[in-house]
This record gives C-alpha cells, sequence and structure tokens, in this order.
C-alpha cells in the first residue's frame, strides 16, 4: 500500500528530485498481484483491532489514502461506510478492483501530501501503511491536507510500520510521537496511541504503531 508516488533519497543520499530514481510506485506496480494476496491473508479487523471501537457508525464518510489493494476499503464499505479509495499505482487500482467487484467503493488516482483531487468532508480517514514512505519536508503539509479534510469530529488514522526500512523501496521510521506532534501543529488532538506490535506478516524485522488523531473538542 502506497500513498505517495514521489521519488526520495534515502537519509545521506543526494535528493533524487528531477533525475530517475527506483521509486516507491514500480516496486507495487510490479508486485501488485502478489501484493493483493498478500494483504488479503490477514483480515481489516486482524490489522486494525486496537482502533475499531473508535470508528464512527455507518454510514459515514471514509477515505482509505493508499489504499493498496483495497482490503481495508473493501472491509468499510462491508460495515456500511461510503467510501473514497485514494491510490496512485494504477495497477494496485486495478487489482482492488477485481478482488472487490461487488463492493462500493470509489477509486480515484491521487495521493499523498497533496491529495489534490478530494475536496469533500471524510468522517473517518485512514492512512494504513503509508506514512513510512513520506520524507520529513511532506509529512508537516500532509498532515494539514488530511486535517483539512476532516468532517468535525472526524478521526484519522495512521498505522505506522516501524523497524528498519528495507533498501529495495523508499521507506523512513516514523514514530508515532512525531505524527503526534504533526497532528497537534494541524489542530489535531490525540484520541488513541496503539501499540500493536508483531508485524501480522510474520516479519520479525517489523513492528506497528497506530496513532488516532480527532478533531474537535472532547
Amino acid at each position: 500500500m502506497v500513498g505517495t508516488g514521489e521519488n526520495f533519497a534515502h537519509p545521506g543520499e543526494p535528493s533524487s528530485v528531477g533525475r530517475p530514481a527506483a521509486g516507491v510506485q514500480r516496486y507495487y506496480a510490479q508486485r501488485a498481484e502478489s501484493l493483493g494476496q498478500r494483504y488479503g491473508s490477514v483480515t481489516f479487523e486482524e490489522v486494525h483491532g486496537g482502533v475499531l471501537d473508535l470508528l464512527p457508525p455507518g454510514p459515514a464518510r471514509a477515505l482509505d489514502v493508499g489504499a493498496g489493494t483495497g482490503r481495508d476499503a473493501a472491509a468499510l464499505a462491508r460495515r456500511g461506510y461510503q467510501v473514497m479509495a485514494a491510490e496512485p499505482v494504477r495497477e494496485l487500482r486495478e487489482v482492488g478492483q477485481s478482488l472487490n467487484p461487488c463492493v462500493n467503493v470509489r477509486w480515484i488516482e491521487d495521493s499523498l501530501p497533496a491529495l489534490s483531487r478530494l475536496e469533500e468532508p471524510f468522517e473517518l480517514v485512514l492512512v494504513s501503511a503509508v506514512w513510512m514512505h513520506l520524507p520529513p519536508t511532506e509529512r508537516g503539509q500532509a498532515m494539514e491536507r488530511l486535517a483539512t479534510l476532516l468532517a468535525p469530529a472526524g478521526l484519522l488514522v495512521v498505522s505506522l510500520r516501524r523497524g528498519v526500512p528495507p533498501t529495495d523501496r523508499v521507506m523512513f521510521d516514523v514514530a508515532a510521537e512525531e505524527v503526534v506532534r504533526d497532528g497537534e501543529r494541524a489542530a489535531l488532538r490525540l484520541v488513541r496511541l496503539v501499540e500493536d506490535g508483531a508485524d501480522r506478516l510474520g516479519r520479525a524485522e517489523v513492528w506497528w504503531q497506530t496513532v488516532v488523531l480527532g478533531k474537535g473538542g472532547e
């Protein structure tokens, strides 16, 4: 699942702006079919169990940013949400639509930090396994944009892949505390921090945190 199509250097490397680079999108485009099977091997409820009690009741408008092959978007639709799935990689969108042909999800080609094709507010915004692809210079902008897309009293759920980043694609290890600080700067309050622990796909080097931020008062 990927929410940005930009090409960025790893820390300490020269900037990739203005020159060819491996990029994130190509990695996911080349593996779309296999990733669809891999992501589908665990359920939405297994991955996001620590925040299910916070989700707004349906029907509500939900945005899945970096929707990948649509596991979470489809699950939200089955829960009665009106779902917009934003995914910049065409191959992932195609796999997602083929895996869930009867689910009412609207797919759109868009990505962080701009999400320029979205305007309406959402009661729930899910950013799952995406934030680690954003470079430090874009995370503040991305948070500001997400805050503008939240409806009054809306919730933003950000799941964070932790651990040493792989070398086959651009990725950063972003701590929950940084996400909380960026959220506070965008006038979002911390609702819950979940230590999700071990990776559901069995990768020993990976662990997860989930940050839930809210718009409006307590």
